[in-house]
């Protein structure tokens, strides 16, 4: 899959489109405005070439103390700090890379309209995830009327919710239906059959370490599909119908940001069986699409990011612009260097406890003397890189026939190698006068050669054009609406689970758990959840649950949060 040249990517986006993208629209996409913003490459690169020269140059100017330090500002490490809170710990502090928390999940906004920078929505969480419904229910967001549980409306994703351009037309729901053939459609409900005797063989839940605790490890059917790729597992059950393929290869990359032929089998069953569903519906319900709810605001996940960080800012244990470069366990404390972007020196944090809430690589990589189950883990693991591109357009654009304007909004076969379509940024709003808003195009990098090299020395129009020319199928005026383009870019977005991730990281989850639970200040006592932890050293992030969701993320960093607290109260 080698990435088209510029002027390649125009003139097959050009024939693409019915020959509108001609020279003159060329002429509009070359005075696009934008850039790269939100993740900052450069200060990471400037760091590396520090760690590179060593001695006098990394050594500390200044000692800070605190009770427990926070190694990550992701939803992981902010979670973390909300368990410390309602424990009663007050005593910490968290370090963070980039200027704001939130990791991928964070916001922005072009010409006024705020827009996501990473993840979007939040599917209504089940019962298995009681710490997220906990959190939304602190939010407002989630309340009790009339013995039932209830959704906060504004938040609810409103309809039409997704939508797929298919066949020149633009059709309801992410499935492709218009005029398949009945062997698809059998296909369809033959795998909707699947993954529910799947599920009957052992449930998925989400988060997946509920199914850890539950069976006191990772199940025997869950094993064996852990064994195998998804598109493996497909093939032995004959399920090789390529409009089923192309929606499980785009659930995958959604999730995952890897193909079926990558990720594990365990994972492309878990992401239905979990998570979002799997609706085949009948030959006589044709068009007809049941769909999941989802939270999701004009930011996304940054918004819920923001409520995390919000008492943080107001107390002051909130740590921006710190890189942590090195984490080492004495005999009565850890040591945690880092170094300030805005002074340009070293410090270090001594503490009690410290809460790793940094990706599995990266921890492997500045703890001393990493114990074996993080260096197995670093070892075997992968890591998908990401782009999200946020394009400002002045006005509506203009549809091909079919469904209307929806939330999400997805191309057959894009021609952008890992396009995912994009959401709109202003479908919260009330207002229906036209208005200008903004486009978030996602493009999941992980089955691209040199992704991340290409991330990181390509300038942002290599990215621009092609998106702007593959978005032209469904839209032919959006190179004379749109204004501004800002990309974001992530080296390494989310790991992604490729077979013997979930029995890896099941094997080291599950110690030392079992039964035990912590008193919160309001009263409360919360079961511990599996927390990998080594010493004075626990680690919080999604990356131990084998890939990257908000519920992973929230409850990892609950779990050790929650451990922490524990070990200080010396339980």
């Amino acid at each position: 899959m080698s990435p088209f040249s510029r002027r390649e990517f125009m003139l097959s986006g050009a024939a693409l489109v019915g020959g509108s993208l001609l020279a003159g629209c060329e002429a509009r996409v070359n005075e696009l405005e934008g850039g790269f913003t939100g993740v900052n490459i450069d200060r990471g690169h400037a760091l590396r070439d520090r760690l590179k020269r060593g001695g006098d140059a990394l050594a500390p100017s200044v000692t800070h103390r605190a009770g427990v330090v926070i190694a990550g500002g992701g939803i992981a490490g902010l979670s973390a700090a909300r368990a410390l809170r309602l424990a009663g710990v007050d005593d910490f502090v968290l370090l963070e890379l980039e200027d704001r928390p939130g990791g991928n999940s964070k916001g922005g906004s072009i010409k006024g309209i705020s827009c996501p920078l990473g993840a979007h929505y939040l599917p209504v969480p089940g019962d298995d995830a009681s710490e997220v419904q906990d959190f939304l229910e602190e939010l407002g967001l989630r309340k009790r009327v009339a013995g039932r549980w209830q959704y906060d409306e504004m938040s609810l994703c409103h309809s039409p919710q997704e939508r797929l351009f298919f066949n020149g037309q633009w059709q309801e729901g992410l499935l492709p239906m218009q005029e398949v053939g009945a062997g698809t459609l059998q296909q369809y409900r033959r795998f909707s059959e699947l993954v529910a005797e799947q599920s009957r063989a052992a449930a998925f839940t989400m988060p997946t370490m509920k199914t850890w605790m539950r069976h006191g490890g990772l199940p025997a059917s869950h094993a064996a599909l852990d064994a195998i790729t998804f598109d493996a597992w497909l093939a032995t059950h004959g399920l090789g119908d390529p409009h089923l393929h192309w929606y499980l290869d785009y659930a995958c990359r959604d999730d995952y940001g890897a193909s079926a032929a990558r990720v594990s089998a365990w994972s492309g069953i878990a992401y239905f069986a979990s998570r979002h569903g799997f609706h085949a519906p009948s030959e006589e319900q044709i068009g007809e699409d049941e769909r999941d709810a989802v939270l999701t605001w004009p930011e996304g996940n940054g918004w819920l990011s923001q409520q995390l960080a919000a008492p943080l800012a107001a107390k002051g244990p909130l740590r921006t612009g710190h890189s942590v470069i090195r984490i080492a366990q004495t005999r009565h404390a850890v040591e945690v260097d880092v170094h300030v972007a805005e002074t340009d020196r070293i410090e270090r944090w001594v503490a009690g406890q410290c809460i790793v809430a940094l990706p599995v690589f990266l921890a492997a990589r500045v703890i001393q003397s990493a114990p074996d189950f993080l260096q197995q883990a670093a070892k075997r693991m992968q890591w998908a890189p990401w782009l999200v591109a946020n394009i400002h357009v002045d006005a509506p654009l203009d549809d091909r026939a079919g469904a209307a304007p929806s939330w999400d909004n997805v191309l057959y076969a894009d021609a952008v190698p890992g396009g995912l379509g994009y959401v709109d940024a202003s479908h919260q709003r009330l207002d229906p006068r036209p208005a200008p808003t903004v486009l978030s195009y996602y493009q999941a990098l992980g089955d691209l050669p040199d992704a991340r090299k290409l991330l990181a020395e390509q300038p942002w129009t290599y990215w621009r054009d092609p998106i702007i020319a593959s978005l032209s199928q469904a839209h032919p005026d959006l190179a004379q609406r749109a204004t501004r383009m800002e990309i974001t870019r992530y080296g390494h977005a989310m790991s992604i689970p490729v077979p013997g991730d979930q029995a890896l990281l099941g094997r080291i989850g599950m110690a030392g758990i079992q039964g035990k639970r912590l008193a919160l200040s309001n009263g409360e006592r919360v079961p511990l959840t599996p927390t990998p932890a080594s010493g004075r050293l626990s680690f919080a992030h999604a990356d131990w649950s084998g890939y990257s969701v908000f519920e992973e993320a929230f409850t990892r960093g609950w779990g050790a949060g929650a451990l922490t607290a524990m070990q200080l109260r010396g339980a």
